[in-house]
């Protein structure tokens, strides 16, 4: 017996191409090329295993393969990438450049690295400016200015603690496998179990968790009362397509 064919026709075969975004494409490209940028400098002049030890380092990794692969589908009109992706590395790089320009480089600080920040020079300075400064504040930038608002949702603050926590259990078990006086056995101060103990870093992990939480809802509730970019290159081409049957 025969059945009949559907008539329904997949919204990308009859919706236009959407037009290539340029100054997206550009924007994210040159903030991906800064992260990039900082983290060969830093595995270049220090020990490698070292420097990826670091959470800058692994969230500024997430900025150059998510940002540079976004900057690619803007140019080719490719739809953008998932909001839990996009929000998520925009989640921890913020992190990233509060926790060093209020934690690490304040003097007010009781985690104050400032006297060590200050003695970077030359190549190590740039760095330390593209992964703490330039990529955090560009990904907030490319986040309000160059995406469409209203795709973040509260779930998805909870889930993008799944990297901070991952992060915490790789610190903690690295520093208990190192032997003491190893080079940056506890990346952050406030990681430091010889200094803390567990209970101590326990407390200020959650402390920091709460704050990642926050941020996030903070994030989720700013795309949603944030306007639209102008451009209707932003759109997104379901709106188009909900005339198709």
């Amino acid at each position: 017996m025969l059945t009949p064919r559907s008539s329904a026709v997949p919204a990308a075969a009859v919706l236009p191409p959407a037009p290539p975004r340029p100054y997206a494409a550009a924007f994210r490209g040159l903030i991906a090329l800064a992260a990039a940028t900082g983290l060969v400098i830093e595995c270049v002049h220090g020990n490698v295993l070292v420097v990826l030890s670091f959470f800058t380092i692994w969230s500024n990794i997430l900025v150059a393969v998510v940002l540079g692969w976004g900057a690619a589908r803007a140019w080719n009109r490719r739809p953008p990438l998932p909001a839990l992706w996009t929000g998520g590395v925009l989640l921890c790089i913020s992190v990233v450049g509060l926790v060093f320009h209020l934690v690490l480089d304040n003097p007010a600080s009781q985690f104050n690295q400032a006297a060590e920040i200050a003695r970077l020079s030359g190549a190590r300075a740039v760095a330390n400016q593209l992964l703490h400064t330039v990529s955090p504040i560009g990904t907030a930038l490319d986040f309000l200015l160059l995406t469409a608002p209203g795709a973040l949702r509260p779930r998805h603050a909870a889930q993008w603690l799944a990297v901070p926590g991952l992060y915490l259990a790789f610190a903690l078990v690295r520093g208990a496998l190192l032997s003491p006086g190893s080079a940056a056995r506890y990346t952050y101060p406030f990681l430091d179990v010889t200094l803390h103990g567990y209970a101590g870093v326990a407390v200020n992990a959650v402390v920091l968790g709460a704050a990642f939480y926050l941020l996030g809802l903070a994030i989720v509730g700013l795309d949603r009362i944030r306007p639209a970019p102008p451009s209707p290159e932003y759109r997104i081409s379901s709106e188009r397509a909900r005339g198709l049957k």
